[in-house]
């Protein structure tokens, strides 16, 4: 539920607005001259319900618009000389929300029913009834109700568009700093660990053309330097990805699992709920970790299928990775960077994150994103 800037939520405030106004037109009806008519007890449910209508000014503003000025009009019709309160407020919600033209057109129509209500209800003639009209909408406050939503609308709008200006400043600034350290890596990083591959591997083979045993501790460089090279060019990848191409999000999952069964590890996709949009940063993590589970699989578990498992609920994301590797139920997993870097893209959106041996056998991992459906 949102807010209001008091930190009174705006439910609440919406209520107590809508309560206050159908009072105060009450007692303005009960204080006043009306027709006293079998009219008069529709009167009053036409003042009670124009000021309660208000309640629903935010998620509908023509609806409530339209209904506070028909109940306008139905309580001159009926008798009762109170002001178009509600109708003020709907009119200030209306031009709020963006809707202008509907807000003029609805309120031209008032200036010509509202006379004619007046004339309608018997307590005035003509040219009261036009004065009166006048009177109960207040042209000028009508004028004012309009723009102040239209002030607070552009407010609004500025505010949005300077929160987003900042935002692709600071997203510039990252991408600019992301490439400046993939090309620092490549340049000075990338250099050495291929001269140390390279080297080992010309030991190496020198060494069996000769017919000499190979020391273990080359083999372990060599192999060292091998994985060394694939984890760089994949952080390099990483560093670059998003910058050239669109963000690859849920709809790819299935190309993440093609590209697994390639490389002989049997996968399979259980999607459950209904499925629905759900926020780009949450769309581009849950991909994330299936990517780097999937990655994390080929690479450490020597395991032979893997199941993603993505559950669409009514507040959250749960995604679910599980292998039939040789991780050991007990033991704790090996703090790498893949796995902190799922940790820190879970916890940064208000999610929780587990990654763990199976008692069954395999790892798992676990994450659940929170999703705003209220929006």
């Amino acid at each position: 539920m949102s807010t209001g800037r008091s930190g009174v939520p705006a439910r609440v405030m919406d209520w107590a607005i809508a309560v206050g106004v159908a009072a105060t037109l009450l007692v303005t009806g009960l204080s006043k001259q009306h027709s006293a008519t079998y009219l008069e007890l529709p009167g009053y449910a036409l003042l009670t319900a124009g000021g309660l209508a208000l309640a629903a000014r935010r998620r509908t503003p023509v609806l409530v618009l339209a209904a506070t000025g028909l109940c306008a009009v139905g309580y001159q019709a009926a008798g009762f000389d109170a002001p178009a309160v509600a109708y003020l407020f709907a009119v200030y919600a209306a031009v709020r929300a963006g809707h202008r033209t509907v807000t003029v057109a609805a309120s031209v129509t008032m200036l010509l029913a509202l006379p004619l209500a007046a004339l309608a209800s018997g307590l005035h003639d003509t040219g009261e009834a036009f004065a009166q009209a006048r009177g109960a909408l207040e042209i000028a406050w009508l004028i004012a109700a309009g723009a102040a939503g239209e002030a607070l609308r552009q407010a609004e709008q500025r505010a949005d568009e300077a929160e987003r200006t900042r935002e692709e400043t600071a997203r510039r600034r990252a991408d600019e700093e992301r490439l400046h350290i993939a090309r620092e890596l490549h340049d000075s990083l990338t250099h050495q660990i291929s001269v140390i591959k390279v080297q080992a591997e010309v030991a190496v083979h020198v060494a069996r053309k000769r017919g000499e045993q190979v020391p273990e501790a080359l083999l372990a460089i060599q192999e060292a330097s091998r994985e060394a090279t694939r984890e760089l060019r994949a952080t390099l990848e990483a560093l670059r990805d998003d910058d050239t191409t669109p963000p690859h999000g849920l709809d790819h999952v299935p190309e993440l699992l093609k590209r697994a069964r390639t490389s002989g590890l049997d996968t399979t996709l259980t999607v459950e709920g209904q499925r629905c949009d759900v926020p780009a940063a949450v769309d581009r993590t849950a991909y994330r970790i299936v990517q780097e589970s999937l990655t994390n699989v080929a690479r450490h578990a020597a395991a032979t299928t893997a199941s993603v498992r993505i559950d669409y609920r009514a507040d959250a994301l749960a995604v679910r990775v599980d292998d039939d590797g040789t991780a050991a139920p007990g033991s704790a997993p090996m703090p790498g960077i893949g796995l902190l870097g799922m940790r820190e893209r879970v916890t940064a959106l208000g999610g929780h994150l587990r990654a763990e041996p199976r008692d069954e056998g395999g790892f798992t991992v676990q994450a659940e994103l929170p999703v705003d459906r209220t929006s």
